[in-house]
């Protein structure tokens, strides 16, 4: 090889050289602006089974759904622990609000990364509730210890990017809280514990206090933006209509009395997140609360199941679809062959597509979220 050719070899290695260091920089620069461009840095999330993707897996308690058929239709067919065949509404939110996460993680996994700490994880535990006494039934994660978790998921961020940073994170990131079926459902009307010491409206009342705690307990930590969930239709739920239906086989629809119960408490809980906005609106810039409708989407669906491409509303997919839910609700189990075709996947819990019927729902206050 003559020496013009050696210089030429030479000078095209260097400029296929200096090429690769400008689109290496050009990535960087577009994932930074990318990274810096997404108005929610995190998604935190606090409640019981119907946010809970699997922390339930790390405690001791019966109260667990990580064995077939449970994710039948999750990714790879793994049970992980959620209560339904697929996705929750909270896995949704996380992929669409550009947090680069198809799913969100359990907070309890140990092998989660700081980049999964960052990005968002859940803290709920199916079976949980707003009453301190309701996680005590099944022995699982109460919400104040939720609270807790958050702020160890805190220090532990602060370790890897420094406080003033983490501060700034949770500024941006966006909190979601459902829980209160449990409440009623199992501690106030199947058991029923707290129907001895409260009537009605001051059991309502008794949880919204408790409501108002928790996001006190968020604010504090430097929360900004928050989703309250509300309940679902009690009176819609398979369980509850096989418990208090006269003919449980040939006459299943919603119980109004029990679905009017959940109304009424939706409606003293959207007062009370009003009446704190308000005082909220004191500070400045002033934090955000935002209610999350459930009730409305899920009645939607069991009201005209053929819109949503629904035909079994009154039961579940898993076992009779009457009163199976976690282990009742196993592998010997019979399964129903379309589960999309069914609202609830057993007999409280609503199926995958069902949860991303809600969560399209959702979409106006995620957005809302995302551009404020």
């Amino acid at each position: 090889m003559g020496t013009s050719d050696s210089h030429y070899s030479l000078l095209s290695l260097s400029l296929i050289f200096i090429l690769l260091i400008m689109l290496c920089f050009k990535a960087n620069v577009v994932a930074a602006s990318a990274l810096n461009n997404n108005k929610i840095s995190g998604f935190y999330v606090f409640g019981d089974s119907t946010v809970d993707p699997g922390n339930n897996n790390y405690i001791k308690t019966t109260f667990k759904s990580n064995f077939p058929p449970y994710g039948r239709d999750f990714p790879n067919q793994v049970p992980t622990g959620r209560f339904t065949n697929g996705m929750l509404s909270t896995d949704y939110i996380a992929s669409y609000t550009g947090l680069k996460k198809e799913v969100l993680p359990p907070y309890l996994d140990p092998n989660l990364s700081t980049q999964e700490l960052m990005t968002g994880v859940s803290f709920a535990s199916a079976g949980s509730g707003f009453d301190p006494l309701t996680p005590t039934i099944t022995n699982v994660i109460p919400i104040e210890k939720q609270l807790e978790y958050f702020k160890e998921c805190k220090r532990k961020m602060e370790v890897v990017v420094g406080k003033e940073r983490t501060e700034n994170h949770i500024k941006k990131a966006a909190f979601f809280i459902s829980a209160g079926t449990n409440d009623f459902v199992l501690n106030y009307f199947i058991l029923p514990i707290q129907r001895k010491s409260f009537t009605l409206l001051a059991y309502q009342q008794f949880l919204i206090q408790h409501v108002k705690q928790f996001i006190q307990g968020l604010l504090e930590e430097g929360a900004e933006r928050i989703v309250i969930a509300g309940v679902p239709p009690f009176g819609c739920l398979p369980m509850m209509i096989t418990l208090n239906s006269p003919n449980t086989f040939l006459q299943r629809h919603c119980l109004t009395n029990y679905s009017s119960i959940a109304r009424d408490y939706n409606q003293l809980l959207q007062h009370e997140l009003h009446l704190m906005q308000l005082n909220l609106n004191l500070i400045n810039p002033p934090p955000k609360l935002y209610y999350a409708d459930i009730y409305g989407p899920l009645a939607g669906m069991i009201q005209a199941p053929q819109q949503f491409g629904f035909d079994e509303v009154s039961s579940g997919c898993c076992g009779s679809g009457l009163i199976e839910a976690s282990f009742l609700c196993n592998k010997i189990s019979n399964v129903c062959t379309d589960p999309s075709k069914y609202v609830f996947w057993d007999s409280i819990h609503p199926t995958g597509r069902a949860y991303y019927h809600i969560f399209m729902a959702s979409l106006p206050i995620i957005d809302s979220i995302i551009n404020s």
